[in-house]
């Protein structure tokens, strides 16, 4: 067929009449009134008229057979005129404009004016059904946006919907449908904010580890057995391990035997040897992940159950005797394995003994090496510190109190550090040395040594650097030390255990990591442990507001300890929390205040406080 005038056509799957025929173009009227100029090939022919006005396409439809002649022909190629014929008995562009919204549709028939496809009964009932299964799917999708936007929703029906919402709560995605529709920004924060306003989450769901990506399971590697070696007797020494009562991997202890300090560290590397698959596990997990609803730990279950100090009647250790001259510094270092009997205790049931043998001496030399690392200008930062944990559905937070016992343990390990690096130093073994920066001038950090104000403290504080570790030597400012190495956690470090595995390496005569090795494995420790600490720190924000809302009304003591503008900066020090607080007035740096909580944003990690 050809075009002609008063032909209808097709103009992006709209009805339009042909008003005037051109060389080159044609003119077209819509069923609006809009007036066009076309290509001819930018039209389809339905139906060559003549089409006088629209009214014609409107006429109430005649009577027709369509079904009669679909189940004649289904299965075969028509054309649009012959389809008409056997449907309606005529071909008219008003039964030429019925059929074709048919094939548009798609359902019995399909293709083009001069080659309707006539679909077969099985398609069409298969079509059928996936137009049923859309319509359903489509009121599902409607029914959960309206309790959505109630607030509620249906666990057996909405939970598909919820799912995508949480992978990207949980930074496993980075878009949601349900918020792109409902007009919510594509944050985590959002999609946490959602899951608790209609109860898919509640409080108790902590994000924060699988949304940093860091290991949440526990380890399963098998460990081989304890390897048969000479290894020093010294169970003859009381051998104290002090630690938090509730610590399940005791892996340091101490020893005191007329001027030597003997430090005993967990000996990991007897069981965890470089480059084996439980070493590889270790190495990707960085350290263990302490939060407050449990540990994860960087080793399997059993290796502290065979090696963890005290848990045995004899436990193998790694132990390192420090010969110390009058005012405690370190004149000798001795490294070997040995064997250990350990008793463990808390930190309170230390300070309570302090006055008694060896703990009397362990703590007069604490205090010997604190004094020393002051005069060679340590920074004190002495700010609150809490622990919080969750017990049986209950957030609990316990403040720390600045206790002696631990401070000898600090101290010890401290000296065990720098020991540890002259040894390696003095026998060549390339190990992961400890550093830290800092802007402090002197002034502040005789400041600090004096027992300044927690305002003092916090500003000291900005003032560090994060450690870093490297494989030569460096200064460790805020320790206050030339020479630091990290080496009595390997059940909780990997690059505490890398230094272990060298030192036995090197008792046993054994290659050694070389410092490209080194540097790769503190490349890969530097990779994940920002990602751990930063879990634990979001854990503990969390659980903080978990507790806060547990609480209801809560008040309590904060101090002021920096300026922004008009808000306070105050510190809460019973929670270990730093807020801003709008204030009328000009309150003084460290100012004692009574504050009172008026919300809580969990999704944001905000408390909101206003002073009483």
């Amino acid at each position: 067929m050809t075009l002609r005038q008063n032909s209808l056509v097709l103009y992006k799957n709209r009805p339009a009449r042909i008003t005037q025929m051109g060389p080159k173009k044609i003119e077209i009227t819509l069923s609006d009134g809009d007036q066009l100029s076309v290509r001819p090939k930018d039209v389809l022919l339905l139906h060559v008229g003549p089409l006088t006005d629209w009214h014609t396409l409107r006429r109430e439809s005649p009577d027709a057979e369509v079904e009669t002649a679909w189940e004649l022909l289904a299965g075969t190629t028509t054309t649009l005129a012959e389809l008409s014929d056997l449907a309606y008995g005529e071909f008219t562009p008003q039964t030429a404009w019925l059929l074709w919204q048919m094939v548009a549709d798609g359902l019995y028939f399909s293709g083009e004016p001069e080659a309707v496809l006539v679909h077969t009964p099985n398609a069409v009932a298969d079509e059928k059904a996936n137009r049923a299964a859309k319509a359903a799917e489509e009121a599902a999708w409607l029914a959960f946006l309206d309790r959505v936007e109630s607030e509620t929703y249906d666990p057996e029906a909405d939970d598909r919907f919820l799912r995508e919402v949480e992978d990207l709560a949980l930074g496993r995605r980075s878009d949601s449908r349900v918020l792109r529709t409902l007009g919510h920004g594509q944050t985590a924060e959002n999609a946490h904010k959602l899951l608790l306003s209609v109860g898919y989450w509640d409080e108790m769901v902590n994000p924060y580890p699988a949304r940093l990506e860091v290991a949440q399971s526990v380890p399963d590697q098998p460990l081989p057995p304890l390897p048969e070696e000479e290894r020093q007797d010294l169970t003859h020494l009381v051998a104290l391990a002090i630690d938090d009562a509730d610590s399940r991997d005791p892996d340091d202890a101490l020893s005191w035997d007329n001027g030597r300090l003997w430090v005993h560290i967990a000996d990991v590397a007897a069981l965890v040897e470089p480059d084996s698959l439980v070493d590889w596990v270790a190495r990707a997990r960085g350290a263990s992940l302490y939060l407050p609803e449990g540990t994860i730990p960087m080793l399997p279950p059993a290796a502290t159950q065979q090696l963890g100090l005290g848990l045995a009647e004899v436990s193998p250790a790694l132990s390192f005797a420090l010969d110390l001259a009058t005012d405690g510094t370190i004149t000798a270092v001795d490294v070997m394995a040995s064997w250990v009997r350990v008793t463990r205790l808390s930190y309170e049931e230390a300070e309570n003994r302090l006055h008694e043998s060896p703990l009397r001496e362990l703590h007069h030399l604490a205090r010997q090496h604190e004094a020393r690392r002051q005069a060679n200008g340590s920074i004190v930062i002495d700010l609150p510190e809490v622990k919080v944990r969750l017990r049986q559905g209950k957030v609990v937070i316990r403040p720390l109190p600045p206790l002696r016992s631990r401070a000898l343990v600090r101290e010890a390990m401290l000296l065990t550090g720098e020991a540890v690096g002259r040894f390696a130093s003095q026998h060549q073994i390339p190990i992961p040395y400890t550093s830290q920066t800092s802007t402090a001038t002197p002034a502040e950090i005789a400041l600090g040594h004096e027992g300044s104000s927690y305002a003092h403290m916090f500003a000291l504080r900005r003032t560090m650097t994060a450690s870093q570790q490297q494989t030569t030597p460096g200064t460790h400012a805020g320790l206050g030390m030339d020479l630091y190495v990290q080496a009595t956690s390997p059940l909780r470090r990997y690059l505490d255990l890398v230094v272990h595995q060298q030192l036995r390496s090197h008792l046993r005569g054994h290659r050694l990591l070389d410092a490209v090795e080194l540097t790769e494995r503190i490349g890969s420790v530097d990779a994940i442990n920002g990602d751990l600490r930063q879990a634990e720190r979001l854990s503990n924000a969390h659980w903080t507001l978990v507790y806060l809302q547990q609480q209801g009304k809560w008040q309590g003591e904060g101090i002021v300890v920096d300026k922004r503008g008009a808000r306070d900066v105050v510190l809460i020090p019973d929670l270990d929390w730093e807020t801003h607080i709008y204030s009328p007035r000009d309150l003084p740096l460290d100012s004692l205040v009574r504050v009172a909580l008026n919300g809580v944003d969990l999704p944001n990690l905000e408390a909101h406080f206003r002073y009483v």
